[in-house]
């Protein structure tokens, strides 16, 4: 097989276009060229007026035909290379006595994309993993969801964050990372929403992405899949302690006091498992602080960022609803940007505490929705959330759990400024910009349930976020005006608060993917501070999952890769 990158052809080419492009990029007749298939199709829209696919193709030759005299005519063409092996193989398979030889069954606690995946790889192993979910099963989880979108009713153990699938359940569903992967595991987690019931398109478009609607069904068959493999998944089950014996983790304790024995376990939280992270800090678990970011939804009319990104493309059914992902490094020093940008989409509430307000973006997989919606959101160091600034000594560490109290304010604050039962606090971007409070809305019509109330985000030493965070948006959204005809108009809709972009700490772990204190402990995905969405945990969920029959099967597995 041979791989052809960067092969380029108009928008509007022909549907048999890619064959003969094929030929004459590889210098064959018809009959040299059994077959091909397109790996990936993406676009160049940086012409307005002439936007361009650009595809990776894997081409089989025909019979007889020498696939090394193809390429030496080649050699000087870096996009004509030999088609990597992009399949996936378990690294070993336990013994057909696993189950019944006496031995603790790994424990993966939680069941978000990490927790997801290393289950699945661990049942196809023949490990027969036992799944603990502090929430509910997706379904159930989906009513409880929409009970506080439409009757502002939280449930703080099933909601956006808590329940099967995880956070990512609730969101535009999207597929693709900017991880380093030598190994293709971003391969293995397509291949697996496929065989669940994703659209076979996610193998090769550039950004391809599910929906909400789609991930429920998909995330119930791959259940049924662990299940069918000896796993076990327990719902509601909240994992309240650790068992800890010199330096090795020895199992879990319940919230229902039950004790399971687990000489494993896969750390697989989301990022706002906040009494979970307290536990471990007791526990003497190592946890460090990290960076995090904060900010507001944006929404502008979806048709507004379809015209400035495609012009007269806009509306093309193979480039769908535009996005953007824009960068403005303000000149207070913080660095202002856009984060998990939803086309077609809405602002949903996401929080999982009580009279607290978060927000974040979903779309579905139509992305047919009125508004475009993106977090603006402003990065957050370590330092600027230390809770004892006034006595600290310099140098000295930052208390990991400090981030967590930082987002819990400026939560509580959005849950304030928006009046109670979980409205949100928002203002019209003109208005915000010239610094006065929005009293009645635009043309934009936000998206966001419970609903919202319009206010003043910006003010001083009583606003929504920090001073120095909004003087930094403030200088933002008329700079992204340069690269997005339109993002500033007066009657975009800023929503608060998004503070849950990334875990604000990171359970530390060394080689083989465990703990750097905690023999048999493997911290995993978002909430450890080891992934940033779907598919950055789905992978990391992998490799934990491989590090860990590693450990338990020992010369029956062999060496994955070292974090």
């Amino acid at each position: 097989m041979l791989r052809i990158t960067e092969l380029r052809l108009p928008l509007g080419h022909a549907e048999g276009a890619l064959r003969p492009a094929v030929l004459v990029r590889l210098g064959l007749t018809d009959a040299e060229l059994a077959r091909f298939t397109v790996f990936k199709r993406s676009y160049d829209a940086r012409k307005k007026t002439a936007v361009v696919l650009i595809y990776t193709l894997d081409c089989e030759l025909a019979e007889g035909v020498d696939e090394a005299a193809v390429l030496a005519r080649h050699a000087s063409d870096s996009h004509i290379r030999p088609s990597p092996d992009t399949r996936y193989r378990l690294l070993a398979h336990a013994p057909a006595d696993f189950g019944s030889a006496g031995r603790a069954r790994p424990v993966v606690v939680g069941f978000g994309p990490c927790g997801l995946f290393a289950a699945l790889i661990l049942a196809q192993m023949g490990l027969h993993p036992l799944v603990l979910e502090r929430g509910r099963a997706v379904r159930e989880r989906t009513k409880d969801t929409w009970g506080l979108w439409r009757q502002g009713v939280l449930d703080p153990e099933s909601n956006v964050q808590f329940g099967e699938g995880g956070a990512g359940t609730f969101s535009d569903g999207k597929l693709w990372s900017q991880i380093s992967d030598p190994r293709h595991l971003t391969r293995k987690v397509l291949t697996e929403f496929v065989k669940a019931g994703a659209p076979e398109e996610i193998l090769f478009v550039a950004k391809p992405h599910i929906g909400t609607f789609r991930l429920v069904s998909m995330i119930e068959k791959m259940r049924a899949e662990i299940e069918s493999l000896g796993g076990e998944i327990r719902f509601e089950q909240r994992v309240a302690d650790l068992r800890i014996e010199a330096g090795q983790v020895r199992g879990v304790v319940l919230a229902s006091g039950e004790q399971i024995v687990a000489d494993h376990v896969v750390l697989a939280l989301g990022h706002s498992a906040r009494d979970t992270f307290a536990m471990l800090q007791r526990r003497g678990v190592h946890l460090e602080a990290k960076p995090f970011s904060v900010g507001f939804r944006i929404e502008h009319p979806q048709s507004l960022i379809d015209r400035a990104r495609f012009g007269p493309n806009a509306g093309n059914p193979i480039l769908g609803a535009a996005d953007y992902k824009l960068v403005h490094h303000a000149s207070n020093g913080r660095s202002v940007y856009s984060f998990c940008m939803c086309p077609g989409g809405t602002v949903v509430a996401a929080t999982s505490e009580a009279k607290r307000v978060v927000t974040n973006g979903m779309s579905q997989y139509s992305r047919n929705e009125r508004n475009a919606n993106a977090g603006i959101v402003v990065g957050i160091a370590p330092e600027d959330y230390r809770q004892d600034k006034a006595s600290a000594l310099p140098g000295s560490p930052v208390n990991p759990l400090d981030g967590v109290a930082f987002q819990r304010h400026w939560e509580s604050r959005a849950y304030e400024l928006g009046g109670g039962g979980y409205r949100a606090p928002a203002q019209l971007v003109g208005d915000f910009i010239k610094g006065q409070p929005s009293t009645v809305l635009g043309s934009v019509l936000p998206s966001y349930r419970p609903g919202v109330q319009l206010t003043d985000l910006n003010q001083p030493g009583r606003g929504s976020l920090p001073d120095d965070a909004l003087a930094a948006i403030r200088e933002a959204l008329p700079a992204f005006e340069r690269q997005i005809k339109g993002f500033s108009m007066p009657d975009a809709v800023l929503t608060g608060v998004e503070t849950r972009t990334s875990s604000p700490l990171r359970i530390t772990r060394g080689r083989n993917f465990q703990s750097v204190n905690v023999a048999g402990l493997y911290p995993a995905g978002e909430g450890a501070g080891y992934a940033g969405g779907i598919m950055s945990a789905g992978v990391d969920g992998i490799e934990v999952a491989e590090a860990l029959a590693v450990a338990l099967l020992g010369p029956h597995a062999g060496a994955p890769a070292m974090s």
